[in-house]
């Protein structure tokens, strides 16, 4: 069945031209829910990154934003069964008048036989609409621009932003600023401890890091 591009929504549910995908808060005292998140993960970044699935289980418990309550974690459905995933962490934006509470997009994952049909556009739109509710005055991610372009997010560091790593291709540092971001909110991007225990900021590759940043600039 085709899954294809997203061209309505209500709020709660992306309706596509096949079928109906509906993102909604992650459960996490469900473990079906968790194991099904966790399965769709692992096939997504598959044995390259094998490292994510444990990103994604060490984020659900490290610090929340402030005033929300729960994890910004969010599910994509097709009849009852979770197709993706994306996740929103706390982190800083280490500016000159004080820390500034941020947020960071990753990992998203879509299950590998849907991806290009429209459900990672549906969780990104999303968890954007979350990250806004939340207060959040901007949303950081590392990515492709041509995909994450289209949702708004721009390169990073001519606004102000320094990468939280020089392993990080500065094409794909990007930035999507909310209605809370005042320009004074510029810095070091600090990421939640689990990136950095896990080794998942950036590229250990230079010479990958160096071609990224030529064919991109």
């Amino acid at each position: 069945m085709f899954y294809g591009g997203v061209v309505a929504t209500d709020g709660a549910r992306e309706t596509t031209a096949g079928a109906a995908i509906g993102v909604r808060a992650e459960r996490s005292h469900d473990g079906t829910q968790i194991a099904a998140v966790a399965e769709v993960v692992a096939a997504a970044f598959g044995p390259a990154e094998p490292t994510i699935p444990a990103l994604v289980v060490a984020l659900r418990s490290c610090g929340r934003y402030p005033g929300s309550p729960e994890p910004l974690s969010f599910v994509a459905e097709v009849e009852s069964d979770v197709v993706g995933h994306v996740m929103l962490s706390f982190c800083h934006i280490d500016a000159w008048e004080q820390l500034v509470p941020a947020l960071v997009l990753a990992p998203l994952a879509v299950r590998p036989d849907l991806q290009g049909r429209g459900v990672g556009s549906a969780l990104v739109a999303f968890a954007l609409a979350a990250a806004q509710r939340a207060g959040a005055p901007a949303v950081i991610l590392e990515g492709s621009p041509a995909y994450y372009g289209r949702f708004g997010f721009v390169a990073a560091e001519p606004l102000g932003f320094r990468r939280p790593s020089l392993r990080t291709p500065r094409p794909g540092f990007q930035v999507r600023r909310l209605a809370a971001y005042q320009p004074w909110m510029t810095g070091t991007v600090v990421y939640p401890a689990p990136f950095w225990e896990l080794d998942c900021v950036g590229f250990r590759d230079q010479a990958l890091v160096e071609q990224i940043e030529a064919e991109f600039g």
